[in-house]
């Protein structure tokens, strides 16, 4: 591949694999109504930061900012592709063009330490949830999403590949 071929791959893969852990939550609060993170508190913690204040007691009461939602979305799926980018660059030369299961699925867990001890703690919600009503159950749930964007990874860089060939 080029490297313009490895950049397009790397930006469609990222946004990819974030799409499915959107889709997997969604379908977790529809399935058993468990609810994924507000991205527009995510996107206040970061308007927030301009002002100097990187933790909160509790983000939720924490004044709203303006445009906080598209923020959080657009930093969500930025963090996507930023994790994609670095996978892409650890993984092997070749995982684009051959991409397999295991080194992205270890990746994508691996990456739960973000949310469990930088983010949860900096909204105030704990080191890895600690502070929540069901600890045990929002670390699962970290976990398991963060599982599911390494399985996007794979997924997405096959379908790249087969969107290649396609077109030839």
């Amino acid at each position: 591949m080029t490297h313009v071929h490895n950049i397009a791959a790397v930006f469609a893969i990222g946004l990819g694999a974030t799409a499915l852990v959107d889709l997997w939550n969604a379908l977790l609060k529809r399935a058993v109504g468990l609810r994924s993170l507000d991205y527009c508190l995510l996107g206040r913690w970061i308007r927030h930061m301009a002002n100097g204040t990187f933790r909160h007691v509790s983000i939720t009461d924490t004044p709203q900012k303006p445009l906080e939602c598209a923020v959080g979305w657009v930093v969500h799926y930025t963090i996507g592709v930023v994790l994609t980018v670095v996978f892409v660059l650890v993984a092997s030369g070749d995982w684009l063009s051959r991409p397999t299961l295991w080194p992205a699925l270890l990746y994508g867990i691996g990456t739960v330490v973000f949310p469990l001890f930088v983010m949860q703690p900096s909204l105030g919600l704990g080191v890895a949830s600690s502070r929540t009503s069901n600890p045990t159950q929002a670390r699962l749930k970290s976990l398991a999403t963060h599982a599911v964007f390494g399985v996007g990874l794979w997924v997405c860089a096959r379908g790249w590949n087969l969107l290649l060939q396609i077109l030839g």
